[in-house]
């Protein structure tokens, strides 16, 4: 196959990119600014410009898109235009264009309403009262695109639950910088039980996801990806820490008082349009007090996946990625 990966500059969408390419697949990356693969055809855009979308589509097979806006905070019409109408000028483009399959990478945040998820399956992505404006857009990305689901055009979304990976600047290193600086609390005891992801078996259901999107049970539906090894959030961002070198959280802030103080500072990052990470939002404040873990005994039945790098030994490769101590 010919395959469109788009937002390739990211930890997953270049894992992905060169594991598609690696079995023998040509691919061809979208995204805004270089991504540093040598030996990929690269289209430079944005999936705002439905330009960029129909050069970048132009010829695939199959698309695999990951390029979003992933972020805690900033104006809502920013996510709307990248994750919704992105989506949307991408889906378009791609049908044009006589692509036969779409995988559409989304999140568990979409069908998560603040509340705790015990052991669920993939329900389905509810932006009405998903929290936070990547989640609602996500959802609503989601939506559209399973939406599209037709004969000759296979759709299904992929929700990879924080991934982590060597050199992942996106979660790994904001937690160690935190950490470093006495800024990473720990919200009640930091004994919320999540899921995480290590990024070698999120790219693995990415994969899996392409080869099968035609299939019944397959096309038209959400799967959520996790490693299936729930951890305390304690021990995750102590197992951070330690890949970094840098001293495992200690302090402890209750949890209603952090989900108050988030709103409040999400709302003065987004009247000033202030430029770096707000300390604590409302959303980051119940991912990090809530279980949220997952069911993927479907996932892994119906995409012919399970995980394949152990948790404990992701954590152990998250050294790698930091400058040797």
């Amino acid at each position: 196959m010919k395959v469109l990966v788009t937002g390739a500059s990211g930890m997953l969408g270049r894992g992905t990119a060169r594991a598609i390419a690696a079995r023998g697949d040509v691919v061809r990356v979208l995204q805004r600014r270089p991504s540093g693969l040598e030996g990929f055809e690269e289209v430079l855009g944005s999936v705002t410009d439905p330009d960029a979308c129909a050069r970048a589509v132009a010829g695939v097979d199959a698309v695999v898109h990951l390029a979003a806006k992933v972020s805690v905070t900033g104006p809502h019409p920013e996510y709307v235009a990248t994750n919704v109408e992105g989506t949307a000028n991408l889906l378009q483009a791609a049908q044009a264009a006589g692509v036969s399959r779409f995988v559409n990478v989304s999140s568990p945040s979409v069908a998560h309403a603040g509340t705790s998820l015990v052991g669920v399956g993939t329900t389905p992505a509810d932006p009405e009262h998903a929290h936070g404006s990547y989640a609602i857009t996500k959802g609503q990305a989601e939506l559209l695109a399973l939406g599209a689901d037709a004969p000759g055009f296979a759709v299904c979304a992929v929700r990879p639950h924080i991934v982590l990976g060597p050199g992942d600047t996106q979660l790994v290193q904001r937690i160690a910088d935190r950490a470093r600086a006495g800024r990473l609390p720990l919200l009640d005891d930091g004994t919320a039980l999540i899921d995480v992801t290590y990024v070698d078996n999120a790219v693995d259901a990415l994969v899996a996801a392409l080869d099968r999107c035609a299939e019944p049970g397959v096309h038209g539906q959400p799967f959520v990806v996790t490693n299936g090894e729930p951890r305390t959030v304690a021990e995750v961002f102590g197992r951070i820490c330690a890949a970094a070198g840098v001293p495992a959280p200690t302090r402890r802030v209750p949890a209603a008082a952090a989900k108050v103080a988030g709103s409040l500072v999400e709302r003065v990052w987004t009247r000033f349009a202030l430029p770096d990470e707000p300390p604590m939002t409302r959303f980051l404040a119940e991912q990090l007090s809530t279980a949220h873990w997952f069911d993927i005994s479907r996932t892994k039945e119906l995409l012919g996946w399970s995980p394949r790098v152990p948790l404990d030994e992701g954590f152990s490769r998250l050294a790698g990625g930091f400058p040797a101590r």
